[in-house]
């Protein structure tokens, strides 16, 4: 599994932005798919969380109304449009997938890509 992150950038507070992340796999069943993100000193959090098989979204409360996780699976991308964005929100920016192959689940992570909100 491969994902591949694009998006990022530098904005100013109360901009929006999109970024997304293409996953390929083969034979890998792709069970959540997620953002997360982690500034400077900070540890990795989550930010948002879909479930294909059911299509539920779970947010991070500190984003909660302001960022939207979806997919779009024809092109195997899902993404975090972020509105109303805060200096706060500055962070890179990891999409995430958990997958599972004959009954093995494992972790794959994207490369991160930079979000700078300016205030």
């Amino acid at each position: 599994v491969q994902l591949v992150e694009s998006g990022g950038g530098l904005v100013q507070a109360g901009d929006s932005l999109k970024i997304s992340c293409a996953v390929s796999t083969s034979t890998f069943i792709i069970n959540t798919m997620a953002w997360y993100r982690q500034a400077p000193g900070a540890q990795r959090e989550l930010v948002a969380q879909l479930i294909p098989k059911s299509g539920t979204t779970n947010y991070a409360s500190s984003v909660q109304g302001r960022f939207t996780m979806s997919r779009d699976s024809d092109k195997n991308t899902f993404y975090l449009q972020m509105n109303l964005l805060r200096p706060e929100d500055t962070a890179v920016y990891h999409c995430n997938v958990m997958a599972e192959n004959g009954g093995m689940a494992r972790a794959f992570w994207g490369q991160g890509t930079q979000v700078t909100v300016a205030s």
